[in-house]
């Protein structure tokens, strides 16, 4: 069976705090994942360990390393999925409380989008601090949903070390219960509301397109 070498657990023990995890996140490369045409893999989700050895992650990818390495250090491994409009991609994040306040590790590639501080009262404060940074290249507005917190802990024994891409996350992240970002129960509804965004600024799509690492 598979398993993390000595050297990669003292790294991991290491990483004692969220602030760096996040670090060591940052320091990865972001996983464009090469299509197989040229020789690459295409679309990945790679255990954590396939992860931590590559030393490149997209935002599941790093949401799931995150979380295991947090869980060494007595943190619940959770992940939360926070779902956009078909025009734009979702995103994965790893929550954890500290002193009854929620934060989150985040990988990206971009300025937006990023680890957030353990200062939300609930998980809803914290998928609502995403909204306001998401948005198309023209301004729109485009997160619309987020899940229940899913404990890695629920899965088969092994997950974080598996050699098969964990497909079988991103299915179980669909069917659990999502909530709505925007009140349904406002005037006009969720179709008025989302009428009613108004679109980021010129500036701030502007710093949206500042990236961490060159595709």
């Amino acid at each position: 069976m598979l398993a993390f070498t000595k050297k990669e657990i003292n790294l991991m023990k290491k990483l004692n705090t969220p602030a760096k995890v996040q670090d060591f996140l940052n320091d990865l490369k972001f996983n464009f994942e090469k299509p197989a045409r040229r020789g690459g893999r295409g679309e990945t989700l790679k255990s954590p360990l396939f992860t931590l050895r590559a030393r490149r992650a997209h935002c599941f990818e790093g949401a799931l390393l995150g979380a295991y390495i947090l869980s060494l250090h007595d943190f619940p491994p959770l992940i939360l999925y926070l779902k956009a409009t078909k025009e734009d991609y979702d995103h994965v994040i790893a929550p954890f409380k500290i002193k009854g306040f929620w934060g989150a590790l985040s990988k990206t590639n971009h300025a937006v989008l990023r680890y957030r501080e353990p200062i939300y009262k609930n998980i809803r404060e914290l998928a609502m601090s995403y909204f306001h940074e998401y948005f198309l290249n023209n301004g729109v507005k485009t997160l619309r949903e987020y899940s229940e917190l899913f404990n890695l802990n629920k899965l088969k024994k092994d997950w974080e070390v598996s050699e098969k891409d964990l497909w079988y996350i991103d299915k179980k992240l669909d069917k659990i219960k999502h909530f709505s970002i925007l009140p349904a129960r406002s005037a006009g509804g969720q179709k008025t509301a989302i009428k009613n965004l108004r679109k980021a600024d010129k500036v701030e799509i502007k710093a949206g397109k500042i990236v961490e690492y060159k595709k």
